[in-house]
Parts: structure tokens; sequence; C-alpha cells
């Protein structure tokens, strides 16, 4: 492996490389090293940081109580480089070089907390089954003007036409050319970082795009999603503007999603284990849809991890309020799209793009596994619309942590020192933002109550 790399950074003229390690939240952490020292650090061991890293909360900070878990003197953990990962990183002076690493501890093992190693033990449990997950993701984003004092509501930024968009503009081709110049280099980069990107497409809310993913293996486009995020920040900084993955950045425009399109194949004969030879549905569908229904509502937090992510859940505004699922019905929780019985797939439409893609990935693919496992059966599915039904998905983070503690059958496939620590982070994050007072509070309270 270390001469693979040494050969490929060589080759390209790499000096630095940045190396990630994804937090709980899905922030990218790390260290950067000159090239050279990099290399050496694969023979010597000598890449490390500290444990602390995959406690960090939002706002910089640490939960309390976790100390049996990751020790309070904070010991060193060992970072090794997955060689997959490595790509030119764009934009860049300096020619540098991206690549995400696993962790381990002084004995060798894997640090099981991390929420890449999540996802690795999620597919593990579906290779001892003889099954492969393929997914691909959909990415919602927002471009909006620089916002400098974060009491000031967004705005969207103006484009080409010296105009800012004040209407939606859902899947409008002139709208889209209005970023056209950022899109072009969103493009430029991604296909620089060898990111797999479809198409893009000009969403609902004002200066509100998506990008689609091809689909493929779930690790690898968890990896693809994380640095897409960096990619697009940077991109729009380049051009005097930000890039926002908040779940709901603008209290008048929809929300921000990160729809999980996902499907099963057999290991042995590559077909959809979805589909029957006749090309009828399977029982493992429907068991992986049931799966979805009854889990996801407990573990909801793992799509929807911080406070201003159940905003975006609200009726008729493209995401749901509830777990139905449908036949190319956008107002479930999932929807079944229309597809020939080889590309036979559920999409996932709870998580937010503010959710860790690591995290959101392994929650929705854990609890359709169950599903098959435990040969669950779906509810009915529904015709109509979903946002006349009532809504069964908790309305705050809040709520939502109470139900996910508590979640026996996915923690105990993912771990209960995983659980915990989540749980602790978001309880520290909660605590943080409940300890805010909000300018609705000074103006309707302040000289009425």
């Amino acid at each position: 492996m270390t001469t693979d790399i040494a050969s490929w950074i060589k080759e390209r003229g790499i000096s630095e490389v940045e190396c990630i390690v994804p937090d709980m939240n899905g922030i990218q952490r790390g260290k950067v090293l000159p090239a050279a020292k990099f290399v050496k650090s694969l023979a010597d061991r000598t890449l490390r940081i500290p444990g602390s890293v995959f406690i960090v909360t939002v706002t910089g900070g640490y939960p309390e109580d976790v100390q049996h878990i990751v020790p309070d003197f904070d010991p060193d953990v060992f970072l090794v480089p997955d060689p997959s990962t490595l790509r030119e990183a764009p934009g860049y002076k300096t020619p540098t070089a991206y690549v995400i690493c696993d962790a381990y501890n002084a004995a060798g093992k894997p640090i099981e907390i991390a929420p890449r190693e999540i996802l690795k033990k999620v597919l593990a449990l579906y290779a001892a089954k003889g099954w492969q997950p393929v997914i691909a993701p959909e990415a919602e984003f927002y471009l909006v003007t620089k916002n400098l004092d974060a009491d000031f509501p967004l705005t969207p930024p103006p484009g080409r036409s010296g105009r800012a968009e004040t209407a939606s503009e859902a899947f409008g081709l002139e709208a889209l050319s209005e970023y056209e110049d950022i899109i072009e280099q969103i493009y430029d980069w991604c296909e620089k970082a060898e990111l797999n990107i479809d198409t893009m497409i000009h969403e609902a809310g004002a200066a509100q795009l998506e990008v689609n993913f091809i689909h493929g293996d779930p690790l690898a486009l968890a990896d693809q999603v994380l640095l897409f995020k960096r990619i697009v920040r940077q991109v729009a900084l380049e051009h005097g503007v930000y890039a926002t993955f908040m779940a709901k950045p603008m209290a008048d425009q929809p929300g921000s999603a990160m729809h999980i399109h996902q499907s099963v194949l057999g290991i042995e004969n590559g077909r959809n284990v979805f589909s029957a030879l006749n090309g009828k549905e399977t029982a493992l569908f429907r068991s992986h849809v049931a799966g979805l229904v009854r889990l996801m509502p407990q573990i909801l937090p793992l799509m929807a991890p911080n406070v201003n992510s159940f905003r975006r859940m609200r009726p008729d505004t493209a995401a749901p309020i509830n777990v139905h699922w449908g036949n190319d019905n956008r107002s479930c929780g999932f929807r079944v799209p229309v597809s020939d019985a080889k590309d036979r797939r559920v999409e996932n439409r709870l998580a937010g793009a503010d959710a860790n893609p690591y995290l959101a990935i392994a929650a929705s693919l854990i609890c359709g596994y169950i599903g098959m496992v435990e040969r669950m059966v779906p509810p009915k599915m529904l015709e109509g619309n979903a946002y006349n039904r009532a809504r069964t998905l908790p309305r705050t983070l809040e709520a939502s942590l109470d139900r996910f503690y508590q979640c026996k059958p996915v923690k105990s496939l993912l771990g209960e020192d995983f659980f915990e620590i989540f749980w602790a982070i978001k309880d520290a994050e909660l605590y943080a933002y409940q300890s805010v007072i909000s300018s609705w509070e000074r103006e309707h309270l302040l000289l009425k109550v």
C-alpha cells in the first residue's frame, strides 16, 4: 500500500496531503502533512490524532460522562489512509491530495464509534448474508448571500442577471443558468476529484440546487458526498457567496434533503434481490421496506441530527411527516420509483442534507436489513397524499432523542458505545441551543408578558 500511494503522489507532483477524519456530525477534521512526511508516516505509524475527534460537538465542545468510552486523558488513535479515497484536491495553489482515514487503537483494532466504521459494520452484516447494498444519494443545497452576522436571516444571492430569486423555480433551466459559472466550476472540480456526480437541477427553493450521484457502493458514495460538500462550499466562496447544506436555512423556503435510493444485489449472481425472475417484487423487498417503516422513526436523529433538521419536516414541503410508502409518491417517507425489475429500489426521503452521510446511509440500510432478516411485513402501500395522514415522526430533536436511545434492535447491531456517544453529543448540542434566547422571544415576549 505504501509503495502504491507514494507512486501516486510522485506521479502527480503532490506537495501536501489532507488526512481527513469524518466526525460524528460529518464535519471533516484531520491533519495536513507535507507529502514526504505523509508517505513516511505510513511506514512508521506516526499519523495519529486524539481520540476525542469523534466526540466533538457541532459547537466545538465535548459531552460529559463519556470517559468510560473515550478516556478524559484523550489518548491518540492511529490513522490509516484508505487508498481508494486518495484523489487530487481541486482549487489549491499548492498541489494537494485528499485521503480519508480510518482510526485504530494501539492494539490495531478499529475505533468502533467512528462513523465510517459504523457503515462498514452494516455492510459486513449484508455481506454475511450474501447481499451487496447499492445506493444513490441526492444532495440538495442552497446558495446564499454571505452572512457575516448570524443574527440576520439568510437571503438568496443575485445571479448572472444581477437579481436574486424571489419565487419557486423548480426545474427552471433559465433559473439554473443564473448560477452557470458556479455550476460549471463545481462540475470541473468534482471531475478533478473523481466524484461521480450525474445530473444537477434547480430545486423548488430560491437558489436551491440538487445533484444526483451515480449509484454504487455505499461506503464509496458516503466518501463522495463528504468531499462534495467540501468542494461545493469552496467553489461558492470563490464566487463570493456561501453554499449551505442546512436542512432549513430560510424560513420561507423549502428544506434541503439527502434522499437515499437503495437496493440490494446478490453477491454471487449480481441480481437485484428485490425482484423475482418474473419481474415481480419479492418478499425480501417488502420486508426491507417494512424494516424502514417500523424502525426509521425510532432512530431519526441519524437522519435528522440537528435542531434545525426538524424545521424541514412540514406538510406539503416535499419533506415527510410520517413513514408511509407508495409508488412514485413524493409525499411519502419511502417512495418506490418507477423502474424496471433490475432497478427496483426504494427511496428514503427522511434524511436532511445536514445528515452525516455515513450514519444516514448506515441507518437506512440497517433498518432494511433487520426487516429482511426478521421477515417483517409492511403496512399497506399508500395511495394518495401522505400529508393528509397523521404525523408520526417526532417534531423536535428532543423528542427524537428520547426514542433513539430505546431502539434495541438497531442498538444491538451498531453498538451500545456508538449509541451512547451519539446521544451524548446531540444532548449537549441541544442544551447549548436551548441556552440561546432567540429573536422570536424578544419580539413577542419582551414587552408583552
